[in-house]
């Protein structure tokens, strides 16, 4: 029997992706599952192959990035199973562009749905989370942990993730809640997925193949993990990993290997 059997979580952005694989990985375990996204024929396609594995699973169809909405989001998951055990804070969009290029509207654009849509609702979550020990975990990306050249709102939104996540394992340390943050790496994405180009528009992502393009399977079981183990920091792939220690360490090398490189930066932000 999974240590995850019987608990109760709330998955924000899980009609596709990564929040998908983490709610059907989830479901597989005996949790169940509170679906969110905006989205409700997708909505109701992953609630259907979630109740293939149980009937434990409800959709919420609602924008996290709006605090009344996100705390109906956690209200819904008490009324119908009676607690609240995980959040997952998956909600997130990219963007491109060179800082001097953007329509600050961007900036506005990525922190609604990076930074509010992550803490709107985890502050109507912690007083569950205090009846339960239960687990908070935001979903970051290796993006987070240096600004990088064409993604300064996106790096900067995740980076917010970290300060939210520490202050959190300080103040709650006393009600024993997990905070965990998750840094994932290249990603696959559903065909069609789109991001948010200099002007604000949106446009569509290049699809991800290749050795160092990680699934969301993958992902999602180590999301679990750091659930099971009540982990601060998950890094994930080789590179991440060696980025992180680097950029504590040696920050102005890892810049200058990245103006050595920049031309690959420039093509991975199409």
């Amino acid at each position: 029997m999974s240590k995850l059997d019987g608990k109760v979580a709330v998955i924000t952005g899980s009609s596709r992706g990564i929040g998908k694989a983490i709610a059907l990985d989830l479901a597989r375990q005996g949790v169940s599952i509170v679906l969110n996204g905006r989205d409700a024929g997708r909505l109701a396609e992953t609630e259907s192959e979630i109740n293939e594995i149980h009937d434990k699973v409800v959709s919420v169809c609602c924008d996290v990035s709006d605090a009344a909405a996100s705390k109906d989001l956690i209200e819904t998951a008490v009324k119908r199973f009676g607690k609240l055990d995980i959040l997952v804070n998956n909600v997130g969009v990219s963007m491109r562009g060179n800082v001097a290029d953007l329509n600050p509207e961007v900036y506005q654009t990525v922190f609604e749905s990076n930074v509010f849509g992550a803490i709107y609702p985890t502050i109507p979550a912690i007083p569950e989370l205090r009846k339960t020990k239960g687990s908070v975990v935001f979903i970051s990306s290796l993006a987070g942990i240096r600004g990088l050249p064409f993604l300064s709102a996106y790096s900067s939104s995740k980076m917010a993730l970290r300060a939210i996540t520490e202050s959190i394992r300080i103040e709650e340390k006393q009600y024993d809640i997990h905070a965990g943050l998750v840094f994932a790496g290249i990603t696959q994405i559903e065909h069609n997925k789109e991001t948010i180009s200099a002007d604000g528009s949106r446009i569509t992502l290049q699809d991800r193949t290749g050795k160092n393009v990680q699934s969301t399977e993958y992902v999602a079981a180590m999301v679990r993990k750091n659930i099971e183990k009540r982990k601060y920091i998950t890094t994930l792939t080789g590179i991440g990993k060696l980025n992180k220690f680097m950029q504590a360490r040696f920050p102005l090398l890892v810049e200058r290997l990245i103006l050595m490189n920049l031309h690959k930066f420039q093509e991975k932000s199409k």
